[in-house]
């Protein structure tokens, strides 16, 4: 299959999913009030104004690893319950099509819950965006979030048929997303100049999230199939 191919069955998965999710409003209804809930306890257990500014960005990547793992699991979960999945698979279509497909819906759905943290984290912590680092803070959300949404489809395929899924997938993300949490704090602490952090010190944490994204959607992409394969 060529890649224009492969890229207008991923477009279609993208979009069948995003179609799920907007009759559902589970993103809506439930994964962004729970990330909201989420920043206000961190408001009241740090609750000191100059404190909650300085942890501000990382709070914010906390709250997101912490919804990533609901919305994979719900990705999956419909997929299981209507055999989806392999009902893709029986009908031939390319795993790697279908792990871009599913990496673009979820990095669209992260992509609306990032904005909604950063602008809680302004109205809750005090957090200040100045003009110059709006670059450097669009920047990093596009690359943790493109690495975040592979390496959840990739967990979210090779768990979506075990047993104890539910407990099993934050076990398996959380420590591989590690570098994230620390990379895209880091540049999003000097996007906002937090602590007197200059902007220019958050650039090299860009290549660190771009490597990560990068490794994980090249290896991601060739390892979704048979891992898909053995989970079911």
């Amino acid at each position: 299959m060529t890649f224009a191919g492969r890229w207008r069955i991923a477009r279609l998965i993208a979009a069948k999913d995003l179609r799920i999710e907007w009759r559902s409003r589970v993103l809506i209804n439930q994964v962004l009030p729970f990330a909201g809930v989420t920043m206000v306890m961190f408001a009241f257990a740090l609750d000191a104004t100059n404190v909650l500014e300085r942890v501000a960005p990382g709070l914010v990547w906390l709250a997101t690893l912490f919804s990533l793992l609901l919305l994979v699991q719900r990705a999956f979960a419909v997929e299981n319950d209507d055999g989806a999945l392999d009902a893709l698979r029986v009908a031939g279509v390319d795993p790697l099509a279908i792990f871009w497909g599913k990496s673009l819906a979820l990095a669209a759905q992260l992509a609306v819950l990032e904005a909604v943290l950063i602008v809680t984290a302004v109205v809750l912590y005090g957090a200040v965006v100045p003009l110059g680092g709006v670059v450097l803070l669009v920047t990093t959300l596009l690359a943790a979030t493109c690495g975040l949404a592979c390496v959840g489809t990739l967990y979210g395929g090779l768990t979506a048929g075990l047993s104890g899924r539910e407990t099993l997938l934050p076990l398996l993300i959380l420590p591989v997303v590690a570098p994230v949490l620390i990379g895209a704090t880091r540049a999003v602490e000097a996007a906002l100049g937090t602590g007197g952090v200059a902007l220019s010190e958050g650039w090299p944490w860009i290549g660190l999230l771009a490597v990560f994204a990068v490794a994980f959607g090249v290896g991601g992409a060739l390892a979704f199939g048979p891992l898909i394969e053995e989970s079911s």
